[in-house]
C-alpha cells in the first residue's frame, strides 16, 4: 500500500501534463501557422470581358513560413443559391484562413451568378449550377497551369464549399459536362466537355448532388457536414429533388467510397438555429463552422496524408 497517495497522484498528474505538452500539432490537421498572407482580387480568367471580370476573381490564402515544398490546394466556393454571394462570405473567409493556418493553400473564388429568380424554378437552379461548375473548371485549369507560381501540388486539389458551393464541388468531382448539360437542358458548345475531373477530395458543407448515381463515376473522398433540421438543402431526398448529405453518405458507403458525415442535431441550413439568408449567424454559428472545419481537416488528413 502506498504511504503517500497524495504525492503519487500529484506526480502522476504532472507527468500526464508534461506528456500532453510534448504532443506536437500535425500539419494539414491542426492549426500550426500563426501568420498567413492573403492576396486579394486575383483573376483565374484574365481574358474575361469587363462585365464578367468580377465573376472570375479569387483571393489566395497561404501560410507565411517560407516553405518551399508544393502544398495541397483547397478551392473554396461560397453559397447563395447561384443567385447571391461572393468570396467575401464570412464562412469562406473563416475556412480559408484556418485551413491556410493548417498548411494548405486556399483559393476563395467568385463565379457567375444566375440573374433570374431561382426560388420557384428548379431548372434555373440546375442551369445556375451548370455554369458555376464551368467556372470552377476554368479555375482548376488555371491553378494546374500556374501550380509552380503558386507553389501548389496539382495532384492534390480539393474542392470545397457550403450550400451552392457544396453542390458545385460534388457535381464537378462526380459528373461530366455532358451529364450536367443534359440535366439542365443546355446545349453549350463553349463547355470544356471533359470527362470526370481528377481531384483529391470534396468538402461538402450542407450541399447536395443532383443524381445519386453519379457517385458511380469516381472514387473521390467526400466529407459532409449538415444540420438535421435543414429545410433549405434537406439531408435526404424524401422531401426535395436533390440528394443531401445523408443520402450521399449511405450511397458512398455502399460503393466503398471513402467518406464521413457529421450531423449537427437541431440545426438548420448554414448550421444556424433558424436559417436567415441575410444574417450569417452569431458566435454560436461560427463556433459550429470551426467544428465543421476541424472535422473536415481530420478526414482529409486521414484520407490523403496519414
Amino acid at each position: 500500500m502506498l504511504k503517500h497517495p497524495l504525492l503519487f497522484i500529484t506526480i502522476f498528474c504532472i507527468s500526464l501534463s508534461a506528456k500532453a505538452q510534448t504532443v506536437k500539432p500535425v500539419k494539414f490537421k491542426d492549426i500550426i501557422f500563426t501568420d498567413i498572407t492573403i492576396d486579394k482580387d486575383l483573376s483565374f480568367n484574365p481574358d474575361a470581358s469587363p462585365t464578367e471580370k468580377k465573376s472570375f476573381l479569387f483571393d489566395l490564402y497561404r501560410p507565411k513560413d517560407g516553405h518551399s515544398a508544393p502544398r495541397p490546394l483547397i478551392i473554396w466556393m461560397h453559397g447563395g443559391g447561384f443567385k447571391l454571394g461572393t468570396k467575401e462570405a464570412k464562412g469562406i473567409k473563416l475556412w480559408s484562413k484556418t485551413f491556410a493556418q493548417r498548411g494548405y493553400v486556399c483559393a476563395a473564388i467568385n463565379y457567375r451568378l444566375n440573374k433570374k429568380d431561382l426560388r420557384f424554378n428548379f431548372n434555373e437552379l440546375q442551369k445556375g449550377c451548370y455554369y458555376a461548375v464551368q467556372d470552377l473548371k476554368t479555375a482548376i485549369e488555371y491553378f494546374k497551369k500556374y501550380h509552380t507560381e503558386y507553389n501548389i501540388d496539382p495532384d492534390k486539389i480539393i474542392l470545397a464549399g457550403n450550400s451552392a458551393g457544396g453542390l458545385m464541388a460534388l457535381q464537378a468531382a462526380y459528373s461530366t459536362d455532358a451529364e450536367l448539360a443534359k440535366m439542365a437542358g443546355i446545349n453549350d458548345t463553349s463547355a470544356n466537355h471533359h470527362g470526370i475531373l481528377k481531384v483529391a477530395g470534396v468538402i461538402n458543407f450542407w450541399g447536395a448532388i443532383f443524381d445519386l448515381n453519379w457517385l458511380n463515376n469516381a472514387r473521390v473522398p467526400i466529407v459532409s457536414v449538415l444540420g438535421n433540421k435543414d429545410n433549405i438543402m434537406p439531408p435526404t431526398h424524401k422531401s426535395f429533388p436533390l440528394y443531401g448529405g445523408i443520402d450521399i453518405h449511405e450511397k458512398a458507403d455502399a460503393l466503398g467510397i471513402s467518406n464521413q458525415l457529421k450531423v449537427f442535431d437541431g440545426y438548420s441550413h448554414e448550421l444556424q438555429k433558424h436559417f436567415n439568408p441575410f444574417f450569417s449567424g452569431g458566435k454560436g454559428t461560427q463556433k459550429r463552422w470551426l467544428e465543421a472545419g476541424q472535422f473536415a481537416a481530420d478526414f482529409l488528413y486521414n484520407s490523403l496524408f496519414k
